[in-house]
């Protein structure tokens, strides 16, 4: 089993920044792409942006500029800077990551619960 765990949302004016984590821990071999998606209330779940291995990237229009993904290889974890914050871009954001465990043999693409972000004045 595996499991990712976000942390660092919050309340923030709008301009401001937050910098949000996910940790995977478990019985993982390798984890290829991470991701970031978010889900805003009625809406649908929107990419926010991804990390491959190799560490290239791709951002949702909504967020170019301002967001930054970037990950620890060793640490299991992604990270996800953003700036310049707007009322907008309040809803749960929840991480992702494609792992392989070479104990069970599989491959599967495991999700965190998510953490609140509320950009509001």
């Amino acid at each position: 089993q595996v499991q990712l765990v976000e942390s660092g949302g919050g309340l923030v004016q709008p301009g401001g920044s937050l910098r949000l984590s996910c940790a995977a821990s478990g019985n993982i071999s390798s984890i290829y792409k991470m991701g970031w998606y978010r889900q805003a209330p009625g809406k649908q779940r929107e990419l926010v942006a991804t990390i491959a291995s190799g560490r290239s990237t791709n951002y949702g229009d909504s967020v170019k500029g301002r967001f930054t993904i970037s990950r620890d290889n060793a640490k299991n974890a992604v990270y996800l800077q953003m700036n310049t914050l707007k009322p907008e871009d309040t809803a749960v954001y929840h991480c992702n990551a494609d792992v392989y465990s070479r104990w069970t043999g599989t491959r599967a693409l495991y999700w965190g619960q998510g953490t609140q972000v509320t950009v509001s004045s």
